[in-house]
């Protein structure tokens, strides 16, 4: 049997790919704000709805440097159910991580346990959207007005989500993006920051490049983050079918939820008619009482049967060697998500995905 894999990359047209690198070759200017990262940052900003968005060579180097742009320091509150770059950028800036228990029908940052983590060294609150499900930003906006804290959003799975006809990527202080391979919408690397004016786009742009404001002056200790042209000729073909691909993702999502309604002991992923989905992923979580087997039962059956889901999100990042020391690691003080992390199944969902593979998955979730 043909292997299935939980995600597949979207990837542009060959030749048309080839004529934008070729158009590359001719101008021998490689990175460095040249041509294309003009074109595609502005196209970007268009389609996505947002003010001013900057291009970086991949997310987890946009994290970072969010951070930095905010001048955060101390104390940042975030959400132990997440990929590990989350928590990674804060220690690469030195940045105590303080874990937050996770609501269960979103699977995102509860706000209702927030105040009691704030200390007088908190600064910032860092969410994350999981599977693109809109955080609840005005709870969260709420608590960081009261306190005078900032609000970075982890957006990586949250490539086109709207919010009552509105980019959630609006939400916060700022919004960092992921454009890797398994996403939605991909450079092959990449990741993007989504702020709110130019100042703050200008001091983004120094601090990707070394900090350079000019030839010979550099106003701060930047790095070097910045997106190359291949990727962003890359990017600008990849948005003349994201439309098409959400579209299809939408279509396979639908198939999974008429199919899988109503199996005993599997709940599915609290589905929103009012908000624009980009069905980056299809979590299903395994009661193990109900359904009659555990998630790894599951897990390695589909697996046994060439199907290769991914638990997203498990191990919790509190419980790895770096963080599990933590006081706000203790897994008392996360049983929500301990909860998610034991139960979690994201099914294979790329726009290529055919009907009958999606029968065939559905196929082995009935014990």
């Amino acid at each position: 049997m043909e292997k299935i894999f939980v995600t597949q990359p979207v990837l542009p047209d060959l030749d048309e790919f080839v004529e934008s690198l070729k158009d590359i070759w001719n101008r021998k200017w490689l990175t460095n704000n040249g041509k294309y990262h003009r074109e595609f940052e502005k196209a970007l900003a268009d389609y996505l709805g947002v003010p001013y968005i900057s291009l970086f060579s991949n997310g987890t180097l946009a994290l970072i440097s969010a951070l930095q742009v905010m001048n955060i320091t101390g104390e940042v509150i975030t959400t132990p159910y997440s990929f590990v770059a989350t928590t990674h950028a804060l220690w690469w800036n030195n940045i105590k991580p303080v874990f937050v228990d996770i609501e269960p029908e979103y699977c995102n940052l509860d706000p209702a346990k927030i105040e009691a983590a704030i200390t007088p060294q908190t600064t910032a609150i860092l969410p994350v959207h999981v599977y693109g499900n809109p955080c609840d930003d005005r709870a969260i906006q709420d608590i960081a007005d009261r306190y005078g804290l900032k609000v970075i959003y982890d957006a990586a799975h949250a490539f086109g989500v709207k919010q009552n006809e509105k980019s959630i990527l609006n939400f916060g202080d700022l919004s960092v993006l992921s454009f890797h391979a398994t996403k939605v919408f991909n450079t092959i690397e990449g990741g993007a920051i989504v702020c709110h004016d130019e100042k703050t786009k200008k001091r983004i742009d120094y601090l990707k490049n070394f900090g350079f404001a000019g030839e010979t002056e550099v106003i701060a200790p930047g790095i070097n983050a910045k997106m190359n042209e291949i990727q962003a000729a890359y990017g600008m073909l990849q948005l003349k079918t994201i439309e098409e691909n959400i579209e299809a993702r939408k279509e396979i999502a639908r198939i999974y939820r008429k199919k899988l309604e109503g199996i005993r002991g599997l709940r599915l992923a609290t589905y929103n008619e009012s908000l624009q989905y980009n069905n980056a992923y299809f979590p299903i979580f395994v009661d193990e009482k109900e359904f009659g087997a555990t998630r790894d039962d599951l897990y390695y059956k589909l697996k046994a049967n060439n199907i290769f889901g991914r638990r997203y999100f498990y191990p919790l990042i509190s419980q790895f060697p770096t963080y599990r020391g933590l006081d706000s690691a203790k897994p008392e003080k996360l049983k929500v998500a301990a909860k998610i992390a034991e139960e979690v199944i994201c099914l294979p969902i790329y726009p290529d995905l055919e009907e009958d593979d999606v029968n065939r998955i559905c196929s082995y979730l009935k014990i």
